[in-house]
């Protein structure tokens, strides 16, 4: 039986996407909200020098192109959702709620218009909560190699 013949030149690749960065920000992703993406310093610092030297190589890129537009300072709290009934006073107030005593005594949280929350045992907020990442000096364990995309 004979061999069907191989067609000549390079053999197509799977088509790429156009936009790499947001399909993968896309899914769920540590640090990666609709509008933002947060990589912690601690972390940076701490990738082998090779993803260093390529990942400063991109962040002078992407300055170097947006540099001129007015950047605002941004303001980065680590946080996590949590269910209301589990957050402090100071946690409760950061996520823009309160909690107090109803007429009957009972316990009840409010959002920040005013308005009763109505499952506050199911409900979750965004919460501050203590940085869970190493900081920059830190000692961080080793990277685990990426699945392949």
């Amino acid at each position: 039986m004979a061999r069907p013949e191989r067609p000549a030149g390079p053999v197509p690749a799977r088509p790429r996407s156009t936009t790499p960065l947001a399909d993968y920000l896309d899914r769920p992703a540590p640090g990666a909200g609709p509008d933002y993406l947060v990589v912690p310093r601690g972390l940076a610092e701490a990738m082998p020098l090779r993803w260093q030297q390529v990942f400063a190589g991109l962040l002078a890129d992407l300055h170097d192109a947006y540099g001129h537009l007015d950047w605002p300072d941004y303001r980065v709290v680590p946080s996590r959702w949590e269910l209301l009934r589990d957050l402090d006073e100071e946690q409760l107030a950061a996520a823009g709620y309160v909690a107090d005593l109803d007429p009957q005594g009972r316990l009840e949280y409010r959002d920040a218009s005013g308005e009763a929350v109505p499952d506050p045992d199911g409900h979750r907020a965004l919460a501050p909560v203590e940085e869970s990442l190493p900081r920059p000096g830190d000692e961080v364990p080793p990277p685990r190699p990426a699945p392949v995309l």
